[in-house]
């Protein structure tokens, strides 16, 4: 009650925060007149000499009223376009580090230019990540001529650009326009490279990014990952799809009948996507693998594979969650409807699905580098975005990335006129309803969009529209390289467009006067989406700029969000109204409680990627200190010898533990034989047992370390400085890849199994943090012993400066091809063949060791 009094009074914080930023406007306003009437020269001029003030240590804040003032002068003459005060709003607004929520057709990709161009002025690079390549060639493209007026460089990252060189340079442009994944995965690889000079990014300074809402929060959920195969068999994906199609799906638990047990031999829970298996369906699947007991240690791979191919039968849906492309199974974006090309489920999921269709299984992966996009956008010193739809995100915009999320007002008054949902109770009465509603708009001329939630449903209706021999486009997943030409024409008078979730984002959908005249564009919707986003967007579609238009929901109980969420409730209604087949009930009532269906499942989905983000801020942190270590490596000017000398000690103190020799035991009771073997298998340096016999501890310490340090600087000695630098360099990299590759494939183990923790009563989140510290400590351990005994086991066949750069050479040539090829693949290297790495060990004994564990997860 108080706060709806104080409301009214003072205004939501919302309508606060614009009044504040309608007081700077009026700045920029006065400003026009100073600018105006300025030449081309003599406008860049006066930009440019606020760019050395900038470079001078003037604040960007304290140069804002004047650039975006200039900005806007700039852009009237170069674009033909002014930015409204609505705009310049949401440029302060996205300076400030917030999202900007404007609505569809208010000119987003205008209002960056604003914060673009001030944050360029540092000449620390600003980011602007858009949700494809046609989005980002396109704003980079036309927003780059009012950029180069003003003398600022302009680069874009495309998908398929493979020449590093090339994007070295779009990234080191004042300002880089690109795709989210794009970026992410140059900043893993870039974690991967052996010289600094060959990484593309620099610093992470100032990211805008456009439809916010698709990238950090519905792409959240899939981390980025580069993976490298892990020579696993793929047998067990083939013997699981058999194993699942002969499980009967049962019925759950009658929560009101006591002592009741589920049916069949496994149930589904929709509602969380799980899988149970019954009893009787262990009993059948362990009869069917020929094995006494599923989930026993030796078997719990295929416990594994028989639940995700369990899974991809009843929980993933052809041409739904997934197409089938040219003999591979391709992912669909959920929420986009585009096609997730590259893009792989994780688990074994992805080769369940492959068993099941009956495609060529790909080899599982493992992961060589991965982050999360939380994680990635969240290095930069300032992050905004911006969207149509963020409010019903707000809570996790603010929890997660610190964004607070300011709605601004549109430009024109919103004339969409948007009707209550109807819901009907089949699907068959939907679509006829939704195919008599576009036949009434056509025959009007009125354009019409339809939005479908699946490639599967827009399928249907594409074949009853024909059937009904009205002309339309279909845009979906399947063809989404025309989703912008398609889109753009959705507005045109008569044209009927059918389109999944994607919609088009991004691209405007013009009415000229004659449809402003016939209503403007009509939104019809075939399916309320899980997300309010998503609908809110289709809705978005129409009524740009004080366009009329409307939009209207076509539900049926049959629906999946209703069917899981309260179609029983609904249906009763509809039974005691008496609604006959093909009737509908239109209630607001019946509207709110689809919203709180939707409210429901966004919750679901935050919880998971909340989820995520936490087990991979345990691993963030591990991953910031490898690659700031590795950082150290490639820099010249890190001091190597004295890593070195460390590193050696400790080795030594490893091995006299290895030994079993302590600093607290007797010098007669020390197992010097065993010493020395160990010494010559670890680095291949030969020990007389007289030299370290009747030594205490730290004489022995000090002896071991002593000769195979003098030992070392003699092989060295005839490499110049640079070389010995240089093979130390790529040698420790080497190590330290190999390891780390090593230590995310015990992450992976370890994450699969550790919800299992929670069956005895502990916290998997803190058992995983303290398993993984332990396995991060082990890695450090690692890292320090294994560098040591590749660089006492390195071996110039001749003392010449010439046997050196050849090794030089080879160690390089190792490097460029990948590392993990050159150096994984067992069918390429001989077990037992000199290492490639040229560490001068077999094969087997250096990098034919590392990666996966051969056993139960072989």
């Amino acid at each position: 009650m108080i706060g709806s009094v104080f409301k009214a009074i003072f205004g939501t914080k919302n309508d606060r925060e614009i009044k504040k930023y309608l007081k700077r406007v009026r700045k920029i306003n006065e400003l026009e007149a100073v600018y105006e009437p300025l030449s081309d020269d003599e406008l860049k001029a006066k930009f440019n000499a606020l760019k050395d003030e900038v470079k001078n240590g003037k604040e960007l804040n304290e140069v804002l009223y004047d650039v975006f003032a200039i900005v806007r002068e700039a852009s009237k003459r170069v674009l033909k376009m002014r930015h409204f005060d609505v705009q310049l709003i949401g440029g302060m607004v996205l300076n400030d580090g917030n999202i900007a929520e404007m609505k569809t057709g208010e000119g987003k990709t205008l209002v960056a230019t604003l914060p673009v161009v001030l944050n360029a002025m540092s000449g620390k690079g600003v980011h602007v990540v858009t949700v494809n390549d046609y989005l980002a060639k396109r704003d980079a493209t036309q927003m780059g001529e009012l950029y180069n007026f003003l003398g600022l460089s302009v680069g874009v990252i495309l998908s398929g650009q493979h020449d590093d060189n090339a994007r070295k340079d779009a990234y080191n442009a004042d300002i880089t326009y690109g795709t989210n994944s794009e970026f992410g995965f140059d900043y893993l690889r870039d974690n991967m490279k052996f010289d600094l000079n060959d990484k593309v990014q620099r610093e992470h300074n100032f990211v805008i990014v456009d439809e916010v809402d698709s990238i950090l929060i519905d792409e959240a959920r899939t981390p980025l990952i580069i993976s490298g195969p892990t020579n696993r068999t793929l047998d067990g994906y083939i013997k699981a799809n058999e194993v699942a199609k002969q499980l009967t799906r049962g019925e759950p638990a009658d929560p009101a009948v006591p002592n009741s047990k589920p049916t069949g031999d496994f149930v589904v829970d929709e509602k969380n996507r799980t899988i149970l298996i019954t009893e009787s369906g262990i009993s059948k699947a362990e009869k069917l693998f020929g094995v006494e007991n599923l989930y026993n240690l030796e078997n719990a791979i295929l416990s594994h594979h028989l639940d995700q191919a369990l899974k991809a039968h009843n929980l993933f849906e052809k041409d739904v969650h997934y197409v089938v492309r040219e003999n591979e199974v391709v992912i669909v974006d959920e929420f986009t409807g585009r096609l997730s090309e590259g893009r792989r489920f994780s688990e074994g999921l992805h080769q369940a699905l492959e068993a099941k269709e009956g495609v060529k299984i790909q080899e599982e992966s493992q992961t060589l580098a991965d982050t999360t996009y939380q994680n990635y956008f969240r290095m930069y010193a300032k992050l905004a975005g911006m969207t149509g739809t963020a409010q019903t995100e707000a809570t996790e915009f603010s929890q997660i990335y610190k964004l607070d999320v300011i709605s601004i007002p549109t430009n024109l008054p919103i004339k969409r006129l948007d009707q209550n949902d109807l819901i009907y109770k089949t699907q068959n009465e939907k679509f006829k309803a939704v195919i008599d509603e576009i036949k009434k708009a056509n025959a009007v001329g009125q354009p019409v969009l339809v939005g479908t939630a699946s490639i599967e449903r827009s399928e249907l209706l594409h074949q009853m529209l024909v059937k009904a021999k009205i002309a339309h486009s279909v845009l979906n997943a399947k063809n989404h390289e025309k989703e912008a030409e398609i889109i753009a024409q959705a507005g045109v008078k008569g044209a009927v467009t059918i389109a999944t979730n994607m919609a088009g984002r991004g691209v405007d959908i013009m009415i000229d006067d004659e449809v402003r005249a016939l209503g403007g564009l009509y939104i019809i919707g075939t399916e309320r989406h899980e997300s309010r986003r998503i609908d809110n967007q289709l809705r978005g579609r129409a009524g740009r700029q004080g366009d009329p238009g409307k939009s209207r929901f076509y539900l049926s109980l049959e629906d999946n969000l209703l069917r899981i969420f309260g179609a029983d409730r609904i249906k009763t209604i509809m039974d005691r109204l008496g609604i006959d087949e093909g009737e509908s009930i239109e209630s607001k009532m019946v509207t709110r409680a689809v919203e709180n269906a939707q409210k429901k499942v966004e919750n679901l989905h935050f919880e998971a990627r909340k989820h995520l983000l936490e087990y991979d801020d345990v691993a963030n942190e591990q991953r910031k200190t490898i690659y700031k270590y590795r950082n150290e490596l490639l820099d010249k000017n890190y001091d190597m010898s004295q890593k070195i000398e460390q590193n050696r000690a400790e080795y030594v103190a490893n091995l006299l533990e290895n030994a079993e020799i302590f600093s607290s035991g007797l010098k007669d009771d020390f197992d010097i034989k065993n010493l020395c073997v160990l010494i010559q298998n670890d680095c291949g340096e030969i020990f007389d047992e007289s030299e370290l016999k009747g030594l205490e501890y730290n004489e022995l310490l000090e002896k071991i370390t002593q000769k195979l340090s003098q030992s070392y600087d003699a092989k060295m000695s005839i490499l110049n400085e640079a070389q010995k630098r240089e093979i130390q360099k790529v040698l420790y990299l080497q190590v330290l890849d190999s390891a780390w590759r090593e230590h995310l494939y015990q992450m992976d183990i370890l994450k699969t199994g550790i919800g299992l923790r929670g069956y005895n009563q502990k916290d998997p989140l803190t058992e995983y943090k303290k398993e993984s510290y332990n396995l991060f400590m082990e890695l450090v351990t690692r890292l320090k012993t294994e560098s040591i005994k590749m660089l006492s086991l390195l071996r110039l066949r001749s003392q010449d400066e010439n046997e050196a750069e050849q090794v030089l050479e080879n160690m390089q040539k190792a490097q460029d091809e990948g590392i993990n090829e050159a150096i994984t693949n067992e069918k390429k290297i001989p077990r037992n063949a000199p290492c490639p790495c040229g560490s001068g060990k077999k094969y087997k004994e250096c990098h034919g060791k590392s990666g996966p564990k051969k056993g139960i997860f072989a």
